[in-house]
């Protein structure tokens, strides 16, 4: 990007704020849904690529789809894992292409206890017209 203005100062789009939020969570439980669903296709779609990820300090970027391998979620069915459940899903910066999430969310054994809990800050964007996941931190 050149236009260092729009980089710093988007332009809006005249949508209101909550209507953009709506939107992006919208994403997110549908990335969610299809993740309860163990459908990597379904998550993927959700997704916008490049997809940066941070867990920690290290930094992996997800060039195209289809980068979790087929078994991802035995390790967590052999945990007891049955489904995650958002506790929250906290806007915390909004523009009209884009909504930083502060996520909290937890993985629940099929009686419904917490098997773990995850506090992470999640970026949704809208690119050509549709939102995806574009960033997530752990």
């Amino acid at each position: 990007m050149t236009d260092y203005a729009k980089l710093f100062h988007p332009a809006g789009t005249g949508e209101a704020t909550d209507a953009i939020v709506a939107t992006a969570e919208a994403c997110l439980d549908a990335f969610t849904t299809c993740f309860n669903n163990r459908d990597l296709v379904g998550m993927d779609a959700h997704l916008h690529f490049s997809h940066i990820l941070f867990s920690g300090a290290e930094c992996v970027v997800w060039e195209r789809p289809g980068q979790l391998p087929a078994d991802f979620f035995d390790n967590l069915v052999a945990s007891g894992w049955e489904k995650t459940v958002y506790e929250t899903k906290e806007p915390m910066l909004v523009s009209p292409d884009k909504v930083h999430f502060r996520v909290r969310y937890t993985r629940r054994a099929a009686d419904g206890s917490i098997l773990t809990e995850h506090d992470n800050v999640w970026f949704v964007t809208r690119i050509d017209n549709r939102w995806g996941i574009a960033l997530r931190s752990y």
